[in-house]
């Protein structure tokens, strides 16, 4: 994994000379550039500033990568987590490219070697955290070399008002004055419209110009549910639609991590825990163990996930309540990377809401900063509660919009029915202002059915007006009314952390019967909207499109041989669409194999023979010879 300075000084690939066009397929493998990725590169390699937002999986890699070939000098990519420098640089090596990192986990030795190299012209890209890069002695070592650009990944880490703030990332301004000929470009696939426009006042890049790719990932199908039984729910889901599959679950705490985990564990499946209160090893060794083996399940906190760069996540899966649409998008972003159905399932309930809102207001922050993260819970909250196309509500939150329902979310595969509400909200808010606003909703639900229980005896509350008043209604039915009240703002939980419910000003016109309201009724779940259902969009998943299974199981076999062999996960060898291709076409020629998507010239050179000898003994079995 580290760079070995015999491999660093090797003769530099023939590709300064050559267009971006040539370097994307010979050394990427691929035939064209995505959407917008040409106009970005273009943009680049012509020494201009860019800003560039595009989905996670949408390519945002590329729009740096290629600009740092056709550029001469070094390109330093700044990124803010090591595991994912470590990765992107094992990919690059595989190409041939010549790549290093600077980080912590680095001896003297390794760290002078890859210094060493970048001085000397003998790198194409240097991946460095922004802390690091910040010391005195690396920004005089970077004035030593010939640098090609500056790539600032991850931009949104600079804004305060992120789910992601780094405060290293506030210092990276300087590079527009330290080093004022190279071109920077600043990607980020997590930013509406407030966010952006801090990025580019905070790195120097309000002349630069934007690019901004659609946010809409149709690959990906949202589903939302009550919370009811979380774990009983969780265990369904995944064994309906995702046996065998590889895929993330984010919980709110480490405690529910850790008991999570323990349960997948328990029914069979591979399921390891990576939170903040877990030794570095152990957090290493567990995502080293997701990049590399299949069927891996991670149940984290937010902690994990920011630039894994693993293509075949096939579902993320959220017990709690993420607190932002930026946070929720950022998260579910890590499904489908590689463009295949893939599935964001999450469960929500009224203690989800409560919790969120408590936090914020016990936060340090001031009053802009809780005001923003107020608007940022209640978007969040809309989302979750919406009755039309969840994919439209999310893309126009970020500024993109949709012209027509995407048909692959719940709430179009599976629309949910309203009712007017008026009457049990009015029966709802009474209740609470009767008993003093001091209870929480288990209580209040018990005073509305009429419940004899202790508590209420003692309290006297059986002769309020509203007891038994709500015998109407089921104890779930009440608990999506207060739910429902408590997301739109019409009821909010104790600051002080006791859980009791509190009417708000916004209820007044409910209680004195001058506005009605629409609740939405909680959806019974149907199979109809497993993730088979809802993707025509996007066409099958790689493994549902096989019909030679020995074959397919053959191809993988041999790139699992090779990455064992070389210390980096199998999706740096191939892609599973790579291969599917390869099994798809049957090359028998190196020509014909480097035609395949994904195969570009260094892996042809590499693994191209033996690839070739895989396939003809597939196809020996097949023809029985």
């Amino acid at each position: 994994m580290y760079p070995d300075p015999d491999q660093l000084t090797c003769e530099p690939p023939s590709v300064a000379s050559q267009s971006p066009e040539q370097i994307l397929h010979e050394v990427f493998g691929y035939e064209r550039f995505r959407p917008l990725q040409g106009e970005v590169v273009q943009e680049v390699v012509e020494g201009r500033d860019a800003l560039v937002l595009m989905p996670t999986g949408g390519g945002k890699s590329l729009c740096y990568q290629v600009p740092a070939l056709a550029r001469p000098g070094t390109a330093v990519v700044i990124s803010p987590l090591i595991a994912l420098m470590q990765d992107q640089v094992a990919a690059l090596r595989e190409l041939g490219v010549r790549a290093a990192f600077l980080n912590s986990t680095m001896d003297f030795e390794q760290a002078r070697a890859t210094e060493y190299a970048l001085t000397t012209g003998e790198l194409d890209l240097l991946y460095c955290a922004p802390e690091r890069l910040i010391q005195p002695r690396t920004l005089e070592l970077l004035h030593h070399a010939s640098l090609s650009l500056f790539a600032i990944d991850e931009a949104h880490c600079v804004s305060q008002w992120g789910h992601d703030f780094r405060s290293d990332y506030l210092q990276l301004s300087m590079l527009a004055s330290e080093f004022p000929g190279v071109p920077r470009i600043a990607l980020t696939a997590t930013a509406d419209e407030r966010t952006r426009k801090e990025i580019a006042e905070r790195l120097s890049l309000t002349e630069a110009r934007h690019f901004i790719s659609g946010f809409d990932r149709p690959n990906i199908q949202y589903r939302i549910n009550p919370k009811t039984n979380a774990n009983k729910q969780l265990l369904d889901f995944i064994k309906a639609e995702h046996e065998g599959d590889c895929g993330i679950v984010y919980c709110l705490s480490r405690n529910k991590v850790d008991a999570t985990a323990r349960l997948l564990a328990s029914k069979g499946y591979t399921a390891l825990p990576y939170h903040a209160g877990l030794s570095g090893e152990e957090r290493a060794r567990n995502q080293e163990r997701f990049l590399r083996e299949d069927g891996v399940i991670v149940v984290a906190t937010i902690a994990f996930g920011m630039g894994i760069d693993k293509p075949d996540v096939r579902f993320v899966a959220h017990m709690d309540l993420p607190k932002s649409l930026e946070a929720y998008y950022q998260e579910t972003g890590r499904a489908g990377r590689d463009g295949k159905p893939s599935t964001a399932w999450m469960v929500y309930g009224l203690q989800d809401v409560i919790k969120l809102r408590q936090m914020l207001e016990a936060s340090q922050g001031n009053d802009q900063f809780k005001r923003v993260e107020r608007q940022k819970l209640d978007a969040m909250l809309g989302l979750c509660e919406v009755t039309e196309c969840r994919r439209q509500v999310l893309l126009r939150y970020f500024g993109d919009h949709l012209e027509a329902p995407c048909g692959n979310c719940d709430t179009c595969l599976n629309p949910p029915e309203t009712w007017d509400g008026t009457v049990a909200v009015q029966k709802a808010l009474s209740c609470v202002y009767r008993t003093g606003q001091r209870f929480g909703v288990t209580y209040i639900i018990d005073v509305l059915r009429g419940s004899g229980n202790e508590r209420i005896l003692q309290s006297g509350h059986q002769t309020l007006s509203t007891y038994g008043i709500g015998t109407d209604l089921t104890a779930a039915e009440w608990k999506s009314v207060f739910r429902q009240l408590v997301a739109n703002g019409y009821l909010r939980a104790d600051p002080e952390g006791f859980g009791s419910l509190q009417l708000t000003e916004r209820c007044r016109p409910l209680l004195k019967g001058e506005q009605a309201i629409e609740l939405r009724k909680d959806p019974v779940a149907k199979k109809s909207a497993s993730v088979k259902a809802g993707n025509k969009r996007t066409g099958q998943n790689v493994r549902d499109q096989i019909t030679d299974h020995e074959g397919w199981e053959a191809l993988r076999a041999r790139r699992k041989e090779l990455a064992d062999r070389q210390g980096v996960p199998p999706y740096v060898i191939f892609h599973d669409t790579t291969l599917f291709d390869m099994l798809e076409r049957k090359p028998k020629t190196l020509e014909e194999l480097g035609e395949v998507n994904g195969v570009g010239a260094a892996k042809l050179e590499k693994y191209g023979d033996l690839f070739l000898q895989t396939l003809q003994e597939i196809q020996r079995t097949e023809s029985g010879s």
